[in-house]
């Protein structure tokens, strides 16, 4: 029998019917929810010119959104800031138990102040800027080189770049609370809109390596490759084809500009180069059930870990791929796992 607050622990402990898990707010340095309105089915996180390390608080963060509203003609693109984001500011390295005593004052002087610094001006506030999009955005997208450059996926079977700088920088200059306008959805044309695939579908991903490459895949199997030409896009009408259903995930090599992966409800991953065909030049059978998502590591090119619709996960050598090597299965999560 566990306690009140005992530790769920993944593989070990079972749910009961009717039970849900609570997380514990200590846990982070920050934890807070926003409501930008509908549901959204995918949100990005936009890079800003702010630091890559930051470690005093309060922070400020970009990110975009796409809706899942009651009805098609109420969708949009939420552009959004988030500033003032005050937390808890941990050491990198644990101290010793020595330290003890004093973290634990150094907590209740923290939290004092909390209760104290419980002003309006202590509160993070929250921009955003609505764009109209017909219909509900699957999946969405901002360049690592280009932030304000954006790819939707649409449900009516398109997908979308925006340049959204104009939004970003009148965001990036405004200081105060933009929720009396918020409401207001405004109509803003993409850079391009590509009606090329046959069905909708959710995966997209930019290269890390080439910037503004990009490519798209659909519930029809198919994957199009975008290729970046002044300020426009041109995109191949021959698609990669090798899964035989379902493309649920996209992501470019984190070193090689010319190879990326995906993944299927066919229950593949397959490795492909854009100089050697449209045909995969690895698949392997990864799970037991639908591969909803895969992440390659930025930092260890030659891993990549994939989610299924069976709740497993599993991280794989790409070195040792041929022979379907799996570098671990890990079966933790009690419902499928998808991608936002």
């Amino acid at each position: 029998c566990h306690g009140i607050h005992s530790v769920w622990q993944p593989g070990v402990d079972k749910l009961e019917e009717g039970e849900e898990l609570q997380c514990d707010p200590s846990a982070y340095n920050y934890l807070r929810a926003f409501d930008i309105g509908w549901p959204c089915l995918s949100f990005d996180i936009v890079r800003d010119s702010l630091g890559l390390v930051r470690t005093e608080f309060p922070h400020t963060v970009y990110g975009i959104a796409g809706t899942q509203a009651e009805k098609s003609s109420w969708n949009y693109i939420g552009i959004f800031k988030l500033s003032n984001i005050s937390g808890k500011k941990r050491d990198l390295v644990p101290k010793s138990s020595l330290d003890d005593d004093i973290d634990m004052e150094s907590d209740n002087s923290s939290d004092e102040d909390d209760e104290d610094g419980n002003d309006r001006s202590a509160q993070p506030v929250l921009q955003i800027h609505k764009v109209a999009h017909q219909g509900c955005v699957n999946r969405i997208r901002s360049m690592s080189q280009k932030p304000h450059i954006c790819a939707s996926w649409a449900e009516e079977g398109y997908v979308e770049v925006w340049d959204f700088s104009s939004v970003l920088n009148m965001l990036a200059e405004s200081e105060t609370d933009m929720s009396s306008g918020a409401s207001a959805i405004h109509n803003h044309s993409p850079v391009v809109k590509f009606k090329g695939h046959k069905t909708e579908g959710f995966a997209i991903d930019w290269s890390p390596v080439f910037p503004g490459r990009l490519v798209s895949g659909d519930c029809n199997n198919c994957i199009y490759l975008w290729e970046p030409s002044s300020e426009t896009w041109n995109v191949d009408t021959n698609p990669f084809v090798g899964h035989t259903a379902s493309v649920e995930d996209l992501q470019w090599s984190p070193t090689e500009s010319d190879v990326f992966a995906s993944c299927s409800v066919d229950r593949k991953i397959a490795i492909w180069d854009t100089r050697i065909g449209k045909s995969p030049a690895i698949a392997v059978e990864a799970h037991g059930s639908d591969v909803n998502v895969i992440s390659w590591n930025r930092l260890a090119s030659c891993m990549i870990a994939s989610g299924s619709d069976d709740g497993t996960f599993s991280v794989r050598d790409l070195r040792l791929i041929k022979v379907s090597y799996r570098y671990g299965c890990y079966c933790t999560h009690a419902t499928m796992m998808g991608n936002g």
